[in-house]
C-alpha cells in the first residue's frame, strides 16, 4: 500500500532543521563587500579651493499687507486706517531699511480708481516694491 509521497512512510514527520548555509554565504559575502568597500567612502581629496569675501544674503523684507473692500474701506495688517493715515503710514515704511514690501489686496469689485490712487500715494511716498495678492483658481 502506498502512501501519497515520494519516500513512501519513512519520512512522515517534516524536517525540523533549517539548512544556514546559503544564508551564511551570502552573509560572508556582504560582510567582504563591506570590508572592501568600507576604506573607500572615507577616502578624501585634498584640494586648495580659493577664498573669496562675499555678502552675506540679504535679509527678507518685511511684508506690509493693505486691503481694500468694494466700500473704500482700507486695512493696514488687517488694522482700519483711515486715508488721511495712510500717506504718513507709507512714508514711514518707505524710510525704514530694508524697505518692506507693501502687497494690495482688493476685492474683486473694488474700482480701479481706488487702487490708482494707493499705487499713486505710495510712488509718492516713496515706496518701491509693491505687489498684488490674488487667489488661485479653483480647479474644477
Amino acid at each position: 500500500m502506498m502512501s501519497g509521497g515520494f519516500g513512501g512512510d519513512r519520512h512522515a514527520q517534516p524536517m525540523a532543521e533549517i539548512n544556514t548555509t546559503p544564508m551564511v554565504d551570502v552573509m560572508l559575502v556582504l560582510l567582504v563587500i563591506f570590508i572592501i568597500t568600507a576604506p573607500l567612502l572615507t577616502h578624501s581629496i585634498k584640494i586648495d579651493l580659493p577664498q573669496t569675501a562675499s555678502q552675506p544674503n540679504p535679509e527678507k523684507p518685511d511684508i506690509v499687507t493693505l486691503s481694500i473692500d468694494t466700500q473704500g474701506k482700507m486695512f493696514w495688517n488687517d488694522a482700519p486706517v483711515a486715508e488721511t493715515e495712510l500717506a504718513s503710514q507709507m512714508t514711514a515704511i518707505a524710510q525704514k531699511e530694508p524697505q518692506p514690501e507693501l502687497h494690495l489686496r482688493a476685492e474683486k469689485a473694488t474700482p480701479y480708481q481706488k487702487l490708482a490712487e494707493i499705487m499713486s500715494a505710495a510712488q509718492n511716498a516713496g515706496v518701491v516694491k509693491i505687489g498684488f495678492v490674488t487667489e488661485p483658481k479653483q480647479k474644477e
